[in-house]
């Protein structure tokens, strides 16, 4: 492949890894930019799922005391521990429902630059909405997500399989809708992604595994590693952020950037 296919492949995985864990959809980005860059390089949406498991191996790298913590819990029956997984396993069952009906429909018809933008100027005025509710923070943990609660979060999740939405957008609106405060919420997000980008990944390769060959493994390795660092960059960043600030610098974002988008693509 060419020197330009592994500088796209570069851009990609530090776009994926910049924006996955901030409510600006990653996907959304990866669509626009993949676009504009012409970038065909791998068949199917593998290579946007690859890039995601980067960057999810970046939150297992930074949070791995506390997955390591409640991995063992298990074992010891650790309340904290089972409450901490009951949590993530509820607000994750939504999307895998939901994501193996409608997947085919999704990569069919919704990964386009309209959709995206569209979603994006949405999802940008729902943030900057709840934010400016002032909900009262209830919940300080992910330990102290109740199961019902842990639910409707993943109820607001489904809305990230809409491109463009972003999972870590909707999930962050669905959890501070319930009381859930700004840093937990964003933490419970990267736990989420874990499940849900490893399982569309494990689908997407599934289903083009006879287009795949060996030949693509250095493009995707490139993309991979871009949005790993990038990634483990921006996390840290962002969860300080937004204990300070909040999300409604994301949405304002959103809304200027869908704006652009929808401007450019229908003229």
């Amino acid at each position: 492949m060419s020197e330009s296919t592994f500088l796209q492949a570069l851009i990609l995985g530090i776009v994926e890894g910049v924006t996955e864990f901030l409510p600006v959809s990653s996907t959304g980005h990866l669509v626009i930019a993949g676009d504009m860059l012409g970038f065909k390089a791998i068949p199917g949406e593998v290579f946007e799922t690859s890039v995601q498991v980067g960057a999810i191996l970046a939150i297992c790298t930074l949070y791995h005391e506390r997955i390591r913590t409640v991995l063992s819990g298990l074992f010891s029956r650790d309340a904290d521990a089972w409450r901490f997984s009951i949590a993530v396993i509820l607000a994750t069952l939504p999307m895998i429902v939901l994501g193996a009906f409608f997947y085919d429909f999704i990569v069919a018809v919704l990964f386009t630059p309209v959709v995206v933008a569209v979603a994006f100027i949405t999802g940008g005025a729902a943030i900057i909405i709840i934010e400016r509710l002032q909900i009262k923070e209830r919940v300080s943990s992910v330990e102290a997500l109740t199961p019902a609660t842990a639910l409707r979060i993943g109820a607001f999740q489904c809305l990230a399989l809409i491109p463009g939405m972003s999972r870590a957008g909707a999930t962050i609106i669905g959890a501070l809708i319930t009381g859930v405060e700004r840093k937990t919420a964003a933490e419970f997000s990267f736990f989420l992604a874990i499940p849900v980008i490893v399982g569309a990944t494990v689908l997407d390769v599934w289903g083009n595994r006879h287009v795949i060959d060996v030949g693509h493994l250095p493009v995707l390795a490139t993309g991979f590693v871009a949005a790993f660092v990038s990634a483990l960059l921006v996390v840290r960043w962002f969860v300080g952020f937004v204990s300070r600030h909040g999300f409604s610098v994301f949405g304002w974002y959103r809304i200027a950037f869908g704006a652009l988008l929808l401007a450019y693509y229908l003229s």
